[in-house]
């Protein structure tokens, strides 16, 4: 099947009860059992069965099957936000005394969050560039894992999938991509050899901005070293099952981080609109980039613009669509709020993935915590907005635009 045939008629999309098209919201906390050998059975994984949402619930199950098999994984894992399916995909196999090498280019909440690992001895290296190039150099005998976007926000950074992947493997770690601003409606990062996978269902895949909501999927395929990897020493017997295992039944479910049903619900109905959207936001944001490029005193950055770092390896691994985020510079931090207060279409917001068109100053906004380096590496400017282009047409957002950099003089 294709991408949107799939999104409705794959494998994980089940025959729903009393004939629904979409599965039933289970908006309770715990469920009843006959009798205490049956709950007894299910409790201890003997049976199939759900005991309390906490630690699984069929709504949310539904959209784990349908995302995982979007993705070419073997489990998923929802969580509830995209930042606790960043840590938990850490935590999941990181000892204290291990370390990550990562990105520079990382979302600001990413890099943030990798600054508090630090305290539980955690470290991580970053590499300016997420090329092999510039991450060989940083491992060492305590790295276990490497970390990186697939298109990294804002700076529009394209890794090459296989090419990192291969690095890892040939020193035994284990890549993981984040690959929320990609989707797998532009890449599967696990057909390229990425072996963890990690979305903010908030962005694209809810991709109405209802709710939070994150997403792992485990391709199941890494030969875990269980004498390197000492946070799974405890599942040797399920081999490379080890990871999904642990994180169910153990991390994840003590933590208490679990997507609530209503969430799941409206990821599932989100998911089923996923290649419409990209395929119209993916359109939009080049031609608006196009638009932005031709003017003066304006530098644009989108994967799709052929003078972008990122642009061979996008034509390479997305079939030539950019995705949906681009930036621009327009000169100064004064520019920039001008121009953004006079935009009539796009909205003043943070996050990304929505319907509308969002529009935000990274550098005042996202990144106050991150230091003048980190800042540099991730290619944030205090004369850079970020734009999260939506489905509006997209003659709309020229106007809007355009406008809006010669109102700023």
């Amino acid at each position: 099947m294709e991408f949107n045939t799939k999104l409705l008629h794959g494998r994980a999309v089940k025959k729903y009860a009393d004939g629904a098209t979409l599965p039933q919201i289970s908006q309770v906390s715990a469920f009843q059992y006959d009798s205490a050998r049956e709950q007894d059975e299910v409790f201890h994984h003997k049976a199939a069965g759900y005991a309390y949402s906490r630690v699984a619930n069929p709504t949310v199950a539904a959209f784990e099957q349908r995302i995982n098999e979007m993705e070419g994984g073997n489990a998923a894992i929802a969580c509830s936000s995209g930042m606790f399916a960043i840590t938990l995909s850490l935590l999941n196999m990181l000892c204290a005394g291990d370390e990550i090498v990562a990105g520079g280019g990382l979302y600001g909440g990413s890099i943030d969050l990798l600054e508090d690992l630090t305290k539980f001895d955690i470290t991580t290296r970053y590499a300016a560039h997420m090329t092999p190039e510039e991450i060989e150099p940083l491992i060492n005998d305590r790295t276990r894992v490497i970390y990186g976007e697939v298109i990294s926000n804002p700076s529009l950074e394209v890794t090459d999938i296989r090419a990192v992947a291969d690095l890892a493997h040939a020193h035994g770690l284990v890549f993981i991509a984040d690959s929320t601003t990609a989707t797998p409606f532009l890449i599967n990062p696990i057909a390229l050899g990425a072996d963890i996978v990690v979305h903010s269902t908030t962005k694209y895949i809810n991709g109405s901005g209802n709710s939070i909501g994150g997403v792992i999927i485990d391709s199941a395929r890494f030969p875990w070293d269980f004498d390197k990897y000492r946070a799974l020493d405890g599942y040797r017997n399920f081999g490379k099952l080890a990871y999904t295992v642990r994180l169910r039944t153990d991390i994840w479910e003590n933590m208490g981080g679990c997507m609530a049903p209503m969430t799941a619900f409206l990821n599932v109905i989100g998911l089923e609109t996923l290649g419409l959207r990209m395929e119209r936001i993916c359109d939009n944001a080049a031609r608006l980039a196009e638009a932005l490029n031709e003017l003066p005193d304006v530098t644009v950055n989108h994967p799709s613009l052929p003078d972008s770092p990122g642009h061979e390896l996008a034509k390479k691994q997305f079939g030539g669509r950019g995705g949906g985020i681009l930036t621009f510079r327009v000169g100064s931090k004064e520019r920039a709020y001008a121009v953004i207060d006079h935009l009539r279409y796009a909205v003043r917001a943070t996050s990304l993935g929505d319907t509308r068109t969002l529009v935000i100053h990274p550098e005042s906004t996202l990144y106050i915590r991150s230091t003048d380096d980190q800042r540099r590496i991730a290619g944030v400017y205090d004369d850079l907005i970020r734009v999260s282009v939506g489905i509006e047409d997209a003659q709309d957002l020229i106007e809007d635009f355009t406008e809006a950099v010669s109102a700023a003089g």
